[in-house]
């Protein structure tokens, strides 16, 4: 499989922030103080428990690669901070990336255990000689969030080591770790027979759950009572308090991916879930 890195799928940055194919080193220093800030202040709100150590790094990384929070370039898991399919992605497109090639290694793979391996090369110039990163998925170390996709996993953590290869990025991506859920830490409370940790799912570094999909719901102007009702549906449980951690962020990714890919189709969607007014005799 081939293909360029010009398709609509890559999100960019506000104009305000950067322009879309600079390279680094053109954006200019006003620009790259703004996106400090705003990761900054961001962070803050999603992760108010981070080390000051934490926010230095945090301003290193941005610095460096110019990736973006609320754009979904860059996040912190259990105090560590990482890289995503999204941000590899937009450092290639800023640096003019020629193309990435992925070819599927049948002789490594078996698709009655779900087990698949990718070859990726990622090719800076039309003269490179590519640059390559291998990526396998199975049932034994994806999320169960993600079963029967294991094929597009794989094929995603390919290319994303052969991002990281030819661009340099020492952080690990997101999508090459064994499950898209934090660690559980052992000072944090006992989980729940519902699936729920004694702080709504998180610990002393992480933000709770409800706290993220509040934020959510702030930035894009959604109607609480909507999301709440689309919530419990999502997860499959007649209210949301008895969905498990895993199901309700899941459903937070894919309501923050909705609002940022459309959100007048979002809305419409919200309104499905809007009960029926009786009208008066």
């Amino acid at each position: 499989m081939i293909f360029s890195l010009t398709y609509d799928a890559i999100i960019t940055h506000n104009d305000a922030v950067m322009a879309p194919l600079m390279g680094e080193a053109a954006v200019p220093k006003q620009a790259k103080a703004t996106l400090v800030c705003q990761n900054l202040r961001l962070v803050k709100k999603l992760y108010p428990d981070l080390a000051q150590e934490d926010l230095h790094r945090l301003r290193e990384l941005t610095q460096a690669h110019l990736l973006s929070i609320s754009q979904g370039e860059i996040s912190c898991i259990d105090g560590k901070w990482y890289v995503t399919h999204a941000g590899l992605l937009r450092i290639a497109l800023r640096a003019r990336c020629s193309g990435i090639r992925t070819v599927l290694q049948e002789r490594h793979s078996d698709p009655v255990a779900s087990r698949w391996v990718f070859r990726a090369t990622v090719f800076k110039s039309h003269r490179s000689k590519g640059f390559v990163g291998y990526g396998d998925a199975d049932p034994s170390n994806t999320s169960f969030l993600v079963r029967g996709c294991e094929m597009r996993v794989a094929e995603t953590r390919a290319v994303n080591r052969a991002l990281r290869k030819a661009y340099g990025i020492g952080l690990c991506s997101i999508e090459e770790l064994g499950s898209f859920s934090a660690p559980r830490k052992s000072g944090t409370a006992a989980p729940q027979p519902n699936g729920h940790a004694g702080t709504n799912g998180s610990d002393d570094r992480q933000p709770r759950l409800r706290d993220r999909l509040c934020l959510l719901i702030r930035q894009h102007d959604l109607d609480p009572t909507l999301v709440k009702a689309y919530a419990a549906d999502f997860c499959g449980t007649a209210n949301l308090k008895d969905a498990g951690r895993d199901l309700v962020e899941s459903f937070i990714i894919e309501l923050a991916a909705a609002a940022k890919k459309d959100r007048d189709a979002l809305v419409c969607k919200l309104n499905s879930y809007a009960e029926p007014v009786e009208a008066n005799p």
